[in-house]
């Protein structure tokens, strides 16, 4: 089996729509501070990806960090979650700087024209639901500016220490340069960039 099939055979499953309230409490706030990771990795302006994003638990501190000229495109595979996200932005006054977009478990399939305009992209819990996180990295590759970055970071219970590096090496082989890695609250957390 290459690497890139033992990748693909840890594929777990994806957290449903309807647990989505459990991802955005008050408590995972203080301990994830989306606000703190938006001030390190965004600028205003900038054009960011929330891949998988869930109900929007980061989105909310992208699209106030973006301010009005900036656009934080949320993706994510259900369209349940996607619902919460617009709900939460309308709620916020931030909708018109959030584009919210449906995913297909095989693609991110955001439009062509994208491709090379994203300053910044955040996989936050999510790689390892994907079916084919070669085909996901490659995707991004393509949707990001080169200096841009990627923050991706895995739950330790769900994602093994040897299946995380395995993911950052093969990201290493696709052009990233790793510039950082660290615990992101409890968990494995590294900062790519585009080169």
């Amino acid at each position: 089996m290459s690497p890139a099939e033992q990748i693909a055979h840890h594929q777990h499953e994806v957290f449903s729509a309807s647990r989505a309230a459990h991802l955005d409490t008050p408590l995972r706030r203080i301990l994830y501070r989306p606000d703190r990771l938006a001030e390190r990795f965004v600028k205003p302006g900038d054009t960011v990806l929330d891949f998988g994003c869930g109900p929007g638990f980061f989105t909310r501190a992208f699209a106030k960090r973006v301010g009005e000229q900036g656009r934080v495109y949320a993706v994510d595979l259900q369209d349940e979650m996607l619902g919460i996200v617009r709900g939460k932005m309308e709620s916020g006054r931030l909708q018109s700087r959030v584009v919210t977009h449906q995913c297909r478990s095989e693609s991110i399939n955001l439009p062509d024209h994208l491709a090379g305009t994203f300053d910044a992209v955040f996989t936050i819990f999510v790689v390892h639901e994907v079916p084919d996180p070669e085909k996901l990295f490659s995707e991004i590759n393509v949707l990001l500016k080169p200096g841009g970055i990627l923050f991706f970071s895995e739950p330790p219970i769900l994602v093994s220490g040897s299946e995380f590096r395995g993911k950052i090496a093969l990201l290493e082989k696709m052009g990233f340069e790793l510039v950082g890695r660290s615990l992101f609250f409890v968990n494995r957390a590294a900062v790519l960039k585009k080169k």
